[in-house]
This record gives C-alpha cells, sequence and structure tokens, in this order.
C-alpha cells in the first residue's frame, strides 16, 4: 500500500494500528475489562469524529463524482454495522457471557473497514480537503476525547516505535510533553488493562 500522502496522516495510521493491537484482546478476553471499555470509547470517539466532522466535509466537494462519494457510503455502512455489534458484546459481558461469535465478528469487520479506509477512503480526504480542514478533523477528535487524554495518548502510543512517537508528541506543547512522559504514560504502563 502507499503511503505518501499530502496531509500527515501519522495521527491516524497511529489509531487505526491501536485498535488493531487491542482487536488481539479483545478476542482472548475472558471478560469484560477496563482494556474492552478503553478499547470501546476510543473507537466510538474515533468514528463519531469521522462521522462528523470528516465524511461530510468531503462530501461538499465531491459532487460529480459518484465513485467517491460511493466509497464514503461505504465507510458509514460499515461504522453502522459496528456499532451494534459492540452494543451486543457490551450486554453480554454485562450478563457474564462471553460472545464469542460476536467478538470474532467484530474483528473480521474493523480489521477489513480500517484497511478499507487506509487503502481508498484516505485516499480522498487526501485529495480533497486542505491542511486546515485536516486540522480541524483532528481538533474535533481531539475534543471527542476530552478528559480521557491522559489515558488515550498513552493507549495510542502503547507499542508504537520511536519516530511515530516523536512526530505524535512533537505536536505537543513541551509541558504537555513532559506530563506524558512523567505521569500519563507511567500510570498507564502500571495497569494491566486487560485483566478481569
Amino acid at each position: 500500500m502507499d503511503t505518501t500522502f499530502t496531509l500527515d496522516m501519522t495521527m491516524m495510521f497511529a489509531y487505526h494500528d491501536a485498535l488493531r493491537r487491542d482487536l488481539q484482546h479483545v478476542t482472548a478476553m475472558t471478560a469484560r475489562s477496563a482494556g474492552w471499555d478503553l478499547f470501546t470509547r476510543f473507537l466510538h470517539a474515533h468514528h463519531d469524529a469521522e462521522d462528523q466532522a470528516l465524511w461530510p466535509v468531503a462530501r461538499r466537494h465531491l459532487a460529480g463524482h459518484p465513485e467517491d462519494l460511493a466509497v464514503l457510503d461505504e465507510m458509514e455502512h460499515q461504522h453502522a454495522a459496528l456499532g451494534p455489534l459492540l452494543v451486543g458484546i457490551d450486554a453480554a459481558l454485562d450478563r457474564g457471557e462471553l460472545a464469542l461469535a460476536a467478538r470474532h465478528e467484530l474483528a473480521v469487520l474493523l480489521v477489513e473497514h480500517l484497511a478499507a479506509e487506509e487503502e481508498r477512503a484516505l485516499r480522498i480526504i487526501d485529495r480533497t480537503l486542505d491542511v486546515e480542514q485536516w486540522m480541524q478533523f483532528g481538533e474535533a477528535g481531539a475534543a471527542r476525547i476530552g478528559p480521557d487524554m491522559p489515558s488515550f495518548l498513552p493507549w495510542l502510543l502503547d507499542g508504537a516505535d520511536a519516530e511515530r512517537t516523536s512526530a505524535i508528541l512533537s505536536h505537543l506543547a513541551e509541558p504537555a510533553q513532559l506530563t506524558y512522559r512523567s505521569a500519563w504514560r507511567p500510570a498507564y504502563a502500571a495497569r494491566d488493562w486487560w485483566a478481569v
């Protein structure tokens, strides 16, 4: 897959990779855990930001481009298909059930969705949005994270290489970088998120 973009897609790919990483835990878990709750919260935040602040902005530029609009329709349909699975798994876990089939289906659909988004939708976004619009989408995503930022940032960078970590942290003011290194990352690392 060609990974050259005009827009800075570092955060998008980091987010996708964090979701893929957590799917290994999702398929192996034996009961509800804090890791599941974190995973679902951040997945919802990501998809809500796309549905409300990314796809609609792109659509405004795509009149007369039915093939591109069809790709965005597909992204929204995939989001809609994932929602009921998450709700169903949540309800099953609350009842003490494993929901193995639903978790497997979630993993398959989410992996397919992330790949489709990276291979097709992001190409459309890259040639459609300008830098300011892309930054506004990033701000909308950060607003959905809100007070969860102390757990979100170390979650996002859990397992990331030094280059990606540096690229993402470089967007933060120095005091925030220091807080990440001295408080947020150690607090996140000290907890076994997927323990029952």
